[in-house]
């Protein structure tokens, strides 16, 4: 801790840190993390939506992150080096599949997006470059934490609840180890609406390389058109894009 907090800003980050794991936060979210009164989460998100780091629905009065924070994202990710020598494979996954692909990586239990192709089909997901979602309720999650020891997932995990998106969202610790040896038998990882409605993913974690972060590819396809089969067709087809850029990572 410093020498002399400001518990205002410290609640702030908090609120910032709380979105960047959920995705999504609700005025109750707030006010029963932080321990404060509603009155009192209120005017702190409503300073935080002044400022551009969150964005309420009109409708749903749910937060969600803000111009800011993408902005913020968007100034890191242009440093990162490993962005440019992957784009091209990036491009030829989304070329191949026709469908939105994005190069992710892990950060704590939050997966981070940070770059994207969107599809060519008229019915396609969109880019989520700039986000961050709960790493178990994405297939580019679950695919990176297939690749982590059991020490790993339980240092990242030490409750037995986990963080859900929809009620198709992996519940319980035990039930995303199930999950991961599947991911770690099969190669590739799936979700279906886990982390939002009609949406379905297929996604390949990058082997594990000192000096760089968990790395994943993946696609992201309108559920009706992801079929059994589909899965293992895609699930293959992303495998040998991975295996062909982890070579060049050695590199």
């Amino acid at each position: 801790m410093p020498q002399y907090p400001i518990e205002s800003v410290d609640n702030a980050l908090k609120v910032v840190l709380l979105l960047a794991e959920r995705g999504e936060l609700r005025l109750t979210d707030v006010s029963d993390y932080l321990g404060v009164a509603s009155s009192s989460a209120h005017r702190m998100l409503a300073m935080l939506l002044y400022r551009g780091f969150v964005q309420q629905d009109p409708k749903t009065k749910i937060y969600t992150a803000g111009t800011a924070l993408t902005k913020i994202a968007f100034s890191i990710t242009r440093r990162l080096d490993f962005l440019a020598p992957l784009r091209p494979y990036l491009e030829k996954l989304s070329s191949t599949l026709g469908e939105t692909v994005h190069l992710s990586m892990l950060d704590n239990t939050a997966v981070c997006f940070v770059d994207a192709i969107e599809g060519s089909k008229v019915a396609r997901t969109a880019s989520r470059v700039g986000m961050a979602l709960p790493a178990s309720t994405t297939a580019s999650g679950k695919a990176i934490l297939a690749g982590l020891s059991l020490a790993e997932i339980e240092k990242l995990y030490p409750t037995e609840e986990l963080v859900t998106l929809t009620d198709r969202s992996i519940k319980t610790k035990a039930g995303l180890l199930r999950e991961l040896a599947q991911i770690r038998r099969r190669g590739y990882a799936c979700s279906s609406e886990e982390s939002e409605a009609d949406v379905s993913s297929i996604a390949v974690a990058f082997p594990v390389r000192e000096g760089l972060p968990h790395l994943a590819f993946s696609t992201a396809i309108p559920r009706p058109r992801m079929s059994p089969t589909d899965k293992r067709r895609i699930g293959e087809i992303v495998m040998g894009v991975v295996d062909d850029a982890a070579q060049l990572l050695k590199t």
